[in-house]
């Protein structure tokens, strides 16, 4: 790859520093400018882009990946290609992929020292690679290169399977690409079908999946040599020894899983994601796993295997033959060298950079040959009766019937053998293809269509009638992937207050669970807040309103008495107030009625009015005011109250004192008038 690296991607993808390398592509954090959110950005070699065939293959294989929803895969976001210019003013295709950034390490970071895993997490770890080929065979996607540098662990330990679809698109390309230092496979974890250049399947993915599990229990892959070539060689003609011979706490059952993922021939191996899984949850658990014995799956496979399948051409005589090739490219290992031709190989591998002129003139006296042969040939049937050659090129194809196996990859090479182009169509619901499979071609099998025309290939949601699943309480993931399991799509998130479920936590959908639905509705989750409201309860007794504080979430702490008027053990007010959001478990006091202490009323008699209302309020008592005329105390002064001084009283009561206007003027002598 070019030194330079852009700014800026497809005018939206700020890309930062660089986080990772491989042998293809490099990876950097980034920023997606318009979606404000962080991204993994994988930016491919520059020479990948430059084949025709790889862009094709690449844009369609990550398309498809991008449609793999789940927990346990790396999300594929975008896809594209910017044109860079470099310092020498030369412009350089720049192929990227937009992906989920992941805080965390990759399994080949984490055991780089050679250190084996503890049982339990290597078993976890499998687990989690197993749940995303399952979900991603189902949809019929095989991902080709499962090794420890494709597998990461978040820093909450959770898995993610990355790079599906890169592989089938790297693997269907021109020779120029696949002998590059990106070719598809790393020989440690290569099936022996991958080291044969046969087709592979998803039973392929489980053999690499069996490698990583046994380089998770041991710290070190199955098989070892000096070259790519030798590792593979191992992989199609030697069998593995049990996990145990290299660390001898791992236990037996996990032996016979291994050894059955390692089967040579794929027939004997676990044929589907969710059996490898389901004896790794059985062995986990102590329960019974429908993997034999070590001692029975090695003589079992043994019957089985031969020496390795080539394909058999009339040979041209011993000096016509070129040597062997000269490195250990995975598309040279599709036909493995026996044991004698590998080590001279290896040993000679300088000689043979000296033979290339040689292949070269033999080459050439082969295309000599060739020629003269196919010259004998026209003229010997000179002059013999021929057909006339057909007018025209067949311009209409039938649409063929839909591939037995109805999966998306062999739908498209189906459609792509008659020269008909394959896209997606609308999905749709259906009671006898399972979901992820593809139910028919648009147009239809059998119908006659134009060369080069597009045909739909429609894939299938499940049932139809489905029904809202329990999510309450789940991770949010999890409750996605539930959604999915039914055929159900994930449409938002809304936050809500719940007394019970705890921040982040799903608390249930709308629809409810339960709910009909068809399959490919939308459903919203909601997540709890982690806070909640605290309840109305004043005048309430003290059990009931504790049980409603509970209910709601909160904690009651403390009952404090307060003198009151209210009734006498029933609660005035809640701290915090009742109304009020409050974060989950908060601890909530009850301040309680406590009924008043009786008092006596003091003597107040010619106090001013100003002083005797504050006495008695000092008292918890109440103050109504009454003035009457009266000679012998003075206005404004206290007279008496009613009760009078003297009588009883407790917290709330009435007290009216009686207040001084003066002597009556209607009593006072009228003075004599003037004589």
């Amino acid at each position: 790859m070019a030194d330079f690296t852009p700014r800026i991607l497809a005018g939206r993808y700020e890309v930062g520093e660089l986080i990772g390398r491989g042998g293809m592509a490099e990876v950097h954090v980034g920023r997606d400018t318009r979606l404000g959110r962080t991204v993994a950005i994988k930016l491919l070699r520059s020479d990948l882009a430059r084949d025709p065939s790889f862009q094709t293959r690449f844009r369609r294989e990550a398309q498809a990946a991008a449609s793999l929803n789940h927990p346990a895969i790396v999300s594929v976001y975008d896809t594209g290609e910017d044109v860079v210019t470099d310092a020498a003013g030369v412009a350089h295709h720049l192929p990227f992929i937009i992906m989920e950034y992941v805080e965390g390490h990759t399994l080949r970071e984490l055991m780089h020292d050679g250190t084996a895993l503890p049982i339990d997490e290597a078993t976890d770890i499998t687990i989690g690679v197993l749940s995303a080929l399952q979900y991603a065979h189902h949809a019929g996607i095989v991902h080709r290169d499962i090794k420890p540098g494709n597998i990461m662990l978040t820093v909450s330990g959770q898995v993610k399977v990355m790079d599906f679809g890169i592989a089938r698109a790297l693997a269907e390309t021109s020779d120029a690409v696949t002998q590059t230092q990106a070719v598809i496979g790393t020989a440690q974890y290569l099936s022996p079908e991958q080291a044969r250049g046969e087709n592979v399947d998803a039973r392929s993915d489980l053999y690499s999946t069996g490698c990583v599990l046994f380089e998770l229990l041991t710290g070190r892959p199955p098989f070892q040599g000096d070259s790519a070539v030798a590792v593979a060689y191992q992989h199609v003609r030697e069998h593995p020894v049990p996990p145990s011979a290299y660390a001898p706490d791992v236990p037996a059952v996990l032996d016979q899983i291994v050894i059955k993922a390692l089967t040579k021939d794929r027939n004997h191996r676990y044929a589907t994601a969710s059996e490898f899984l389901a004896d790794l949850q059985a062995a986990k658990h102590g329960g019974r796993v429908s993997a034999p014995p070590v001692a029975a799956v090695v003589e079992d496979s043994t019957q089985v295997l031969g020496p390795p399948t080539v394909a058999t051409l009339a040979a041209p005589p011993a000096s016509f033959l070129p040597p062997p090739p000269v490195g250990p490219t995975f598309d040279q290992v599709g036909i493995l060298p026996d044991a004698d031709r590998l080590a001279q190989e290896e040993a000679d591998e300088k000689a043979k950079r000296k033979k290339r002129v040689v292949i070269i003139s033999v080459i050439a006296g082969v295309v000599a040959v060739l020629l003269a042969i196919l010259a004998l040939v026209l003229l010997m049937n000179r002059g013999a009766p021929t057909q006339a050659p057909p007018t025209s090129t067949p311009t209409q194809v039938k649409v063929p019937p839909v591939p037995e196996s109805r999966t998306v990859e062999d739908s498209i090479t189906a459609l792509e053998k008659v020269k008909l182009k394959a896209a997606e169509g609308a999905p749709e619901a259906s009671d006898t293809v399972a979901k992820g499979l593809v139910v028919r071609f648009d147009p239809a099998s059998s119908q006659p269509v134009q060369v080069g025309d597009t045909v739909r290939y429609i894939v299938s949601l499940g049932p139809a009638d489905v029904t809202i699943p329990e999510t309450a309480n789940m991770t949010q993931d999890a409750a996605r992937a539930a959604l999915q399991e039914n055929n159900l799509e994930f449409e938002s998130f809304e936050t809500r207050d719940s007394p019970t479920v705890a921040k982040d936590m799903v608390i249930g959908s709308e629809p409810a669970a339960g709910e009909p639905a068809r399959a490919g509705d939308k459903v919203k989750l909601l997540i709890s807040s982690g806070k909640t409201t605290v309840p109305t309860c004043v005048g309430k007794t003290v059990a009931e309103c504790t049980s409603l504080i509970s209910a709601a979430g909160l904690e009651p702490s403390d009952v404090k008495n307060e003198q009151s008027d209210k009734t006498a053990g029933t609660v005035i007010r809640l701290e915090p107030g009742e109304g009020q959001t409050v974060d989950q478990k908060s601890k909530i006091v009850l301040v309680v009625a406590e009924a008043a202490a009786a008092v006596k009323i003091p003597e107040l008699a010619e106090t001013t009015a100003a002083s005797a209302k504050a006495t008695l309020e000092s008292l918890g008592l109440k103050v109504t005011e009454e003035r009457a005329y009266d000679s012998s105390v003075p206005a404004d002064r206290v007279i008496g109250t009613n009760p009078a001084a003297g009588a009883e009283a407790k917290a709330g009561d009435t007290i009216t004192l009686i207040i001084s206007r003066g002597p009556d003027p209607a009593t006072q002598p009228t003075p004599n008038a003037s004589p």
